[in-house]
């Protein structure tokens, strides 16, 4: 398959490389994809620029009121995310057999939703007493919403998850992986908290179980900097000068 691997890179990049002298103008996700871009299509270099993801922060706010889903004597960790994805497969499936069963030891109350769409047999195997699989949801908010801590345990994705942005533009407490955490323009410890180790994360989200006013004051800030940093409005008005005024691209 190695072949057809280095075949098919060939090919994407030339095609890359067509659209981005056709365009008048070309985004990237990262930094790091628009680098690495430009050191294979030097020629396009000034005409291609990074623009991070973003979130409507609008949409994913604090202040809609919604029902809890979760029932009243639990304390929910969650995670969202398409569960045909194999990073999040393997994120939930490691979190649920390793990092949860130390945390319910001394907290009993602790239960772990997985929620989102195509749920795989692997993570519909993992549905038991305490852990729920929910499969789609006509809204992920409210699950956020109420969520004691958020989790982001990716071992695999690189780059920024949407999943992250959404849950600190609604507020909550966030314990990511350093992978996912890296991508993200936000202080650890401030905005977001990271892991590595399941000994890492069973301190981290112990931390914020035991100081609930600590979470709350690291939701705020997570959503002061989304706002900041990762809002459309804020985020879009990248592509405004170009749109406003095409003689910049000559």
């Amino acid at each position: 398959m190695s072949w057809l691997y280095r075949r098919e890179g060939e090919r994407l990049l030339a095609f890359e490389r067509l659209v981005a002298q056709r365009a008048t103008h070309s985004f990237f996700v990262t930094e790091n994809e628009t680098e690495l871009f430009c050191r294979s299509a030097p020629e396009c270099k000034a005409r291609v620029e990074a623009m991070c993801n973003g979130v409507d922060a609008e949409f994913f706010s604090p202040e809609h009121t919604m029902i809890s889903p979760f029932a009243a004597d639990e304390r929910a960790l969650v995670f969202t995310g398409a569960m045909d994805y194999w990073p999040n497969i393997d994120a939930v499936s490691w979190f649920a057999a390793e990092i949860l069963p130390k945390l319910q030891k001394h907290r009993p109350e602790l239960r772990f939703y997985i929620v989102g769409r195509s749920p795989t047999p692997a993570v519909q195997a993992l549905a038991n007493e305490q852990v729920v699989v929910t499969g789609t949801v006509d809204d992920v908010r409210p699950y956020l919403q109420h969520a004691t801590v958020v989790v982001a345990p990716l071992r695999l994705a690189r780059g920024i998850q949407n999943k992250v942005l959404e849950a600190m533009a609604m507020g909550l407490a966030v314990v990511a992986s350093q992978e996912c955490a890296g991508a993200v323009d936000a202080v650890p410890e401030r905005d977001f908290l990271t892991a590595g180790t399941v000994e890492d994360y069973v301190r981290q989200i112990e931390s914020l179980l035991q100081n609930p006013d600590y979470a709350k004051v690291m939701g705020k800030a997570a959503r002061d900097r989304v706002v900041a940093r990762y809002s459309w409005e804020a985020h879009l008005s990248g592509i405004d000068r170009y749109l406003d005024d095409p003689g910049k691209l000559i």
